[in-house]
């Protein structure tokens, strides 16, 4: 019992003087530009798994976890906003066993942060879930929405996770919204307008999905790649930000 006491030591040792120079150091970054939302994009975890011959769905459980410990420092970084760019559209079109798997992790994270909100509510998230959720299984769309319920009172950090997203369906999306409340706008009017019909560019972005947030200033990609997937991506609100390829380093 001492010697696991007395290995502890060291660690918890560590952790804290970690913890206290990186608080102090984004502290001292504060004083100078931040950014207020930075947005990643989490892929690379098949190929890690693969690379180290890991059982199927570690490398994705490995990256959760990693996400977690990112996630701390945006909310030590004071962020206003997190996107994660979880799950694609395109991504149902991969082989039915490999979209069931990452659907039933998907919704065993969500069910187990929905069980035991206290990192969310110690840290002040708010979780929101984007994109076509009606893609998804009933199942996962109820933990979905028990998980924003959960966490609707946090005003810290907004969390954007993206499901059954991409960026061009969220264009469609915001174009289709924005003609419904136009023409139910003119339904309930009975003046003329000149503009009558016109989709104004505060009608498109009230409509999207982002509407609210402000825009990123950091892509983040963890795979490390920069082409194919990142012109998928925010393609709409990415207009000034800032693309990042980090390279996976996971002990």
């Amino acid at each position: 019992m001492d010697k696991k006491l007395s290995d502890l030591l060291p660690t918890k040792l560590t952790e804290t003087i970690h913890g206290f120079l990186r608080r102090f150091i984004f502290k001292v970054l504060s004083f100078g530009p931040m950014p207020r939302h930075i947005a990643f994009i989490l892929d690379g975890n098949r190929r890690y798994g693969k690379k180290w011959n890991l059982s199927e769905g570690e490398g994705h459980e490995r990256g959760f976890c990693n996400f977690m410990t990112i996630l701390l420092y945006c909310h030590e970084m004071s962020l206003q906003c997190v996107t994660v760019y979880a799950f694609s559209i395109d991504n149902f079109r991969r082989k039915p066993s490999e979209v069931q798997l990452l659907m039933r992790l998907i919704k065993g994270k969500i069910e187990s942060l929905v069980e035991d909100t206290s990192m969310a509510d110690k840290l002040g998230i708010k979780i929101v879930f984007i994109g076509r959720l009606e893609m998804l299984d009933e199942s996962l769309r109820e933990a979905a929405k028990k998980l924003m319920k959960a966490t609707e009172k946090n005003k810290q950090l907004v969390l954007l996770v993206s499901l059954a997203y991409t960026s061009t369906d969220e264009i469609v999306h915001g174009v289709e919204r924005s003609c419904m409340e136009i023409k139910e706008r003119e339904e309930d009017e009975d003046e003329d307008d000149d503009e009558d019909g016109v989709i104004k560019l505060v009608d498109l972005e009230r409509s999207m999905y982002f509407a609210g947030q402000p825009e990123p200033d950091v892509l983040v990609r963890t795979s490390g790649e920069t082409r194919h997937l990142v012109w998928a991506v925010l393609k709409y609100q990415r207009r000034h930000s800032y693309l990042e390829g980090l390279k996976k380093k996971l002990v």
